[in-house]
């Protein structure tokens, strides 16, 4: 059984054109621990999406200067430098991507890691982000529960606080923001099961927040406990396309469909148990706060509550 999903490619606004983005599915996690502490897991949750995705899918990556590299051997000894070996150690980083963008849409895995330690320079409320994404085509062929199961066993390596997967915009090395910003516009007021994925853009001042309620809802602690436990999921979830997964360390999956769903509000209504998440959720949204906030600011606190 397969499911329709729109397709979206997204060009540059300059001349000539350059592919900047496309549908998919984005899957984040978010860490707050010394990344010293976590590297070495968020390693192997990368050779458990290495096995998992065709071979070859990941051929560039980022350097610490800004330049994007062939993958190759030495690559990958840079990559691991990045992650789980720089000197100064209080941070540690990695961006990989099938393409280094160009004329051709990426087919959609990215890897993206920013881990942060405690006593850092940088940032607000910064927490460790690992980020996976794949293609429409992948949960397509392979179906829901095969990514399902795969999110879990990612899951496991990864002492998260707050995670999700989503139906999403997705690109490499930040390529989205060149898009023309009208059509993402038009594409999130039409779609609100259809996530903006950021990556790890909201590592540096996240904390142990929430960004709110997404087809896999991974809830870890302290934030499980502030919304009530599993007790209270459950009740505020009576719905039968959800289920909870209470995983080992206090956590839980919170799954609202058997498929992930754009929501195309031309065709139907925002689904109950979305709103229901949302409201219990609320309190613990990261919001922007402050007097004057930039526009983008201002519109991702309205973007974030759009269940509510």
């Amino acid at each position: 059984m397969t499911r329709e999903y729109p397709a979206i490619r997204l060009w540059s606004k300059g001349s000539p054109p350059i592919a900047a983005a496309r549908d998919g599915i984005g899957l984040s996690f978010f860490i707050h621990r010394d990344h010293k502490e976590i590297a070495p897991a968020v390693w192997r949750a990368l050779q458990t999406y290495l096995r998992a995705i065709p071979p070859g899918s990941l051929g560039w990556y980022g350097t610490d200067d800004g330049d994007i590299l062939e993958l190759d051997d030495k690559g990958w000894g840079v990559v691991r430098q990045q992650m789980l070996e720089r000197p100064w150690g209080y941070s540690g980083n990695a961006n990989l991507s099938e393409s280094p963008g160009g004329e051709e849409i990426s087919s959609g895995y990215i890897f993206e890691y920013e881990g942060w330690s405690p006593d850092n320079p940088f940032g607000n409320a910064p927490i460790n982000a690992v980020s996976f994404t794949f293609p429409t085509d992948y949960f397509q062929e392979n179906g829901a529960a095969h990514l399902r199961t795969l999110a879990l066993e990612l899951a496991r390596e990864l002492p998260f606080n707050f995670g999700y997967a989503s139906f999403a915009i997705i690109s490499s090395h930040g390529m989205s923001s060149a898009a023309k910003w009208s059509l993402i516009e038009s594409l999130l007021a039409r779609y609100p099961g259809l996530d903006l994925h950021h990556g790890t853009g909201f590592s540096s001042r996240l904390g142990t927040r929430a960004l709110g309620p997404y087809w896999l809802t991974f809830l870890g602690q302290p934030l499980l406990g502030q919304m009530g436990g599993i007790t209270a999921l459950r009740n505020a979830l009576p719905f039968p396309e959800v289920s909870l997964l209470p995983m080992d360390g206090d956590r839980v999956l919170v799954t609202l469909d058997e498929w992930p769903d754009p929501i195309d509000t031309q065709t139907k209504a925002i689904p109950p148990q979305y709103r229901a998440l949302a409201r219990l959720m609320e309190p613990f949204l990261f919001q922007y706060e402050g007097e004057g906030l930039p526009l983008y600011q201002h519109d991702t606190n309205q973007w974030l509550r759009r269940f509510l």
